[in-house]
């Protein structure tokens, strides 16, 4: 059963489950922080775990905090929506025929089956945005592979809350956030090479960074960039 910690006003979430180690996350929009914790791993341990990452949890709830988020989307005609980057308008097409989504210079053309829902119009466009990330993520590893020395045995692209990518380097497979189809194309790029330089350095450490700095000098500009712009609405359950 679910239970809380308060630590000076910040309130965690604390979820038991069957795992070794405890995981720590801050979730967007407000900063909530829910703890993963071992069945049988006493309050008292998770509290004093807890106490020692308060700066970090406070600087993730300050991130959090100043991030502009989207509206919740309803895909309606002449909504606002992005590509790459670029702001395009939703035109709706009704018609009974297979759902089909095109992109013709600033309109975003969704075809749908009439009287469909906002949940159906979502899935199609998530299925879109799936499939351009997965032709534009293809090539950038090949490239990316050579330059680093590394092999990607696969890459997987989904909707991911909380991270933009996620490298399992046991296994060389890689996966990334469909909304990076929405950003600027630089920042796709920056987080393929990001989760590909976890093939050679597993941390953040100093060979990591510098193995960033050798092969994409501006980075640290371009997470800044992705970082300052408008992140998905979400619906959380702690």
């Amino acid at each position: 059963m679910p239970t809380t910690i308060d630590l000076g006003g910040t309130t965690l979430h604390v979820v038991r489950k069957d795992i070794k180690h405890v995981h720590l996350s801050v979730y967007p929009p407000a900063g909530a922080v829910r703890v993963a914790a071992p069945t049988r791993m006493s309050l008292d341990t998770i509290r004093l775990f807890t106490i020692s990452k308060l700066p970090w949890i406070r600087q993730q709830q300050r991130k959090l905090r100043d991030q502009a988020r989207e509206t919740p989307r309803e895909y309606l005609e002449r909504e606002s929506h992005h590509v790459w980057g670029r702001r395009v308008l939703l035109k709706i097409i009704e018609r009974d025929a297979a759902p089909n989504v095109e992109l013709r210079h600033a309109k975003l053309v969704l075809q749908v089956r009439p009287a469909s829902d906002e949940e159906a119009r979502d899935a199609v466009l998530a299925a879109w945005y799936r499939q351009i990330l997965r032709e534009a993520v293809h090539p950038l590893i090949k490239t990316w592979e050579r330059h680093l020395k590394v092999n990607v045995a696969g890459f997987y692209v989904q909707h991911m809350k909380t991270k933009w990518g996620s490298c399992n380097a046991r296994a060389h497979k890689i996966r990334l956030n469909t909304e990076l189809a929405k950003k600027p194309r630089e920042c796709l790029e920056y987080i393929v090479v990001h989760e590909l330089a976890h093939l050679r350095e597993r941390t953040h450490g100093a060979r990591f960074v510098a193995i960033m700095d050798r092969h994409l000098p501006r980075w640290r500009d371009t997470r800044e960039l992705l970082n300052r712009l408008p992140a998905r609405h979400e619906q959380w359950v702690y």
